[in-house]
């Protein structure tokens, strides 16, 4: 299968502004990506992930991601599980604040002693579950736990980022008139052509079940699904000249 990046774990936050706990929010989210976990911690940007970036969508796929909500509306959650799948993890602040017996937050620029302390609580209790996520083995295709060993970790240096730059790319492919991104399918295109399988029937079925690993392919789509592979994966065998 493609060799995918190190697993990491998604932060997505709430972007309401119009409360204090939303600010309260953002700016755990933002402790735990550059001082908490920065190297295990990459950030989901909310409003992108909602308008269709594909990078947000594939990334929340493929590997588990904790919302951190301001209130029990739990928009950042909601969405999640909507685009993606349901979050691995979920902290809603003002749970948060009451099961720690803090004052309310207050201060939507700037925040009280009450948020100033609810923004420590709540990254700590996001860099807990960014440990406990990082020692099960998650299961790209089923978007949950599977039991095993913990997945191995790399040794890059600790780095914040964002989900929209994982290295997980995304290719649009025209099934049956419908424009569908696949993600990964660049991976897969490299991997099949680095091990000399070219294209033919077999290899657009093996095509298929790869792509179906990473990818919801609806029932009975199959045929269209094919015939698309098939086009796309000619083309891009096909030397770079012959495509111009």
């Amino acid at each position: 299968m493609p060799e995918l990046p190190g697993r990491k774990v998604g932060i997505v936050a709430c972007s309401g502004e119009e409360l204090a706990e939303g600010t309260v929010t953002r700016l755990a989210a933002l402790k735990v990506l550059e001082q908490l976990r920065p190297g295990e911690t990459v950030t989901i940007c909310l409003p992108l992930f909602l308008a269709g970036g594909e990078g947000d969508r594939a990334f929340a796929r493929f590997y588990p991601t904790i919302a951190i909500d301001g209130c029990e509306k739990r928009c950042a959650a909601r969405a999640t599980e909507q685009h993606s799948g349901k979050p691995a993890a979920s902290v809603v602040v003002t749970g948060l604040v009451s099961e720690q017996g803090l004052g309310r937050p207050e201060g939507a620029r700037r925040l009280n002693e009450s948020g100033r302390q609810a923004v420590v609580v709540t990254a700590d209790r996001v860099a807990g579950l960014v440990d406990e996520l990082l020692g099960g083995q998650w299961n790209r295709r089923s978007g949950a736990f599977a039991e095993g060993p913990p997945a191995a970790t790399t040794d890059q240096a600790p780095q914040a980022g964002c989900a929209c730059g994982s290295a997980i790319p995304v290719q649009t492919v025209d099934v049956d008139g419908e424009a569908v991104p696949l993600a990964a399918l660049p991976l897969i295109f490299e991997q099949f052509r680095g091990a000399g399988k070219a294209p033919g029937v077999e290899v657009t079925r093996e095509l298929l079940e790869t792509v179906k690993i990473y990818n919801d392919v609806p029932a009975g789509t199959d045929e269209a699904y094919t015939v698309a592979l098939a086009r796309e994966y000619d083309a891009f065998c096909r030397p770079k000249e012959a495509r111009l």
